[in-house]
């Protein structure tokens, strides 16, 4: 197998918490003094990266670990809402068995990534890194690389955010893109990523083929 190491996002990669994230929005926007979203601004905004989507938004840097914060606060109220893609049992028992090993870095916190991943999946996962901020993933990934002792070379990071993209990069690590998730295939495919996923059963048949 190409990769020994495989580091997950959460939002929009295993978990399909972008409809909620949707809902809550512009709540939060009222509470943090930034820009409301109207329906027909999304798709826009999916296509840009998180540096031009604080910009669109109008969403001053130094608010964003008090709306980090706050939005973790919320989600732990709504986990209840927030669903794992079908089929992200099976990927992660599938990869498990074939002996690699995972890891997960959000912007979440370890509580609630847990509580979403559920007991079984939990467990399948050997290392954690939460709590990054918006462009903190680096640090996080590195951390599991130290910490698993798996060179870069046989590492990937799964997500579905342009952000997701840089950190690898910035880590040394490949990139695997997600089409489901936050931003747009085109957004990603920008990013030229090592591997591009369709679905979650193909991330299984690529990565650790039958």
């Amino acid at each position: 197998m190409k990769y020994q190491l495989v580091i997950f996002d959460m939002d929009g990669t295993l978990a399909d918490s972008f409809p909620w994230f949707q809902k809550v929005l512009n709540d939060v926007a009222d509470k943090y003094g930034f820009k409301r979203t109207r329906p027909e601004d999304v798709e826009t905004l999916r296509g840009y990266d998180a540096s031009r989507l604080l910009q669109a938004l109008e969403v001053p840097r130094w608010k964003l670990p008090m709306i980090a914060r706050h939005m973790r606060a919320l989600k732990a109220q709504h986990l209840h809402e927030i669903a794992l893609f079908p089929g992200v049992d099976r990927l992660l028992q599938h990869l498990n068995d074939r002996g690699m090993t995972l890891g997960i870095a959000s912007s979440d916190s370890e509580d609630n990534v847990r509580r979403t991943l559920g007991p079984h999946n939990a467990r399948l996962m050997q290392y954690y890194a939460c709590g990054a901020s918006l462009f903190g993933k680096p640090a996080k990934f590195g951390s599991i690389l130290k910490r698993s002792g798996v060179p870069p070379a046989q590492t990937i990071a799964i997500g579905d955010e342009p952000r997701d993209a840089e950190a690898a990069r910035r880590a040394g690590i490949a990139f695997g893109a997600v089409s489901w998730g936050y931003a747009t295939m085109a957004a990603l495919a920008a990013c030229h990523p090592a591997e591009i996923f369709a679905s979650v059963d193909e991330i299984a048949a690529r990565l650790a083929p039958p």
